[in-house]
């Protein structure tokens, strides 16, 4: 009996420290789906990342009450969102749900927080004070830059003057 007692617990630890040794083994699987063309294309670097500017927008000074003057408001910002994102400058735009005074995000393929900063001035909201921005360069996946395209396949078309 103790024999087997003996086997059994000479076992037990042999098959433990080979579960742990191999726990510890690095892997080294190499991704066979790598695309130099689609990496050079979306501006990745090795690591298939990029850099952008990211802008808040926070609650501004500005109270609108009148729902004519707030309709127009967000008429322009929308027209701008749409702009900056055919021309490619705006990545990804959205609102935060239940943000307190952070109201939504911008995403930016510019290289500097200075060119974001010109492009964000044509939004009519920001430019009366409706929201207040706030800038930071962000380091994230180049793919983001097909987001725009994707969208547009996913969303359903809207009629003419449809409210948004």
């Amino acid at each position: 009996m103790k024999t087997t007692r003996n086997t059994i617990g000479t076992f037990a630890m042999i098959a433990l420290a080979t579960i742990c040794g191999l726990a510890q083994t690095p892997q080294t699987t190499i991704s066979t789906d790598y695309d130099a063309a689609l990496a050079r294309k979306l501006g990745a670097d090795d690591m298939g990342m990029r850099q952008y500017v990211m802008c808040f927008l926070k609650t501004g000074p500005l109270r609108v009450n009148d729902p004519a003057k707030r309709t127009e408001l967000m008429k322009g910002h929308f027209s701008m969102i749409n702009r900056l994102a055919g021309e490619g400058k705006l990545i990804l735009a959205g609102p935060f749900v239940e943000g307190g005074e952070f109201r939504g995000i911008y995403l930016f393929d510019v290289k500097t927080v200075d060119e974001a900063k010109k492009l964000t001035e044509t939004d009519p909201s920001i430019k009366e004070g409706y929201f207040r921005v706030e800038f930071i360069k962000w380091y994230g996946s180049a793919a983001l830059i097909e987001v725009n395209n994707t969208h547009k396949k996913i969303e359903k078309p809207k009629l003419p003057n449809a409210p948004r």
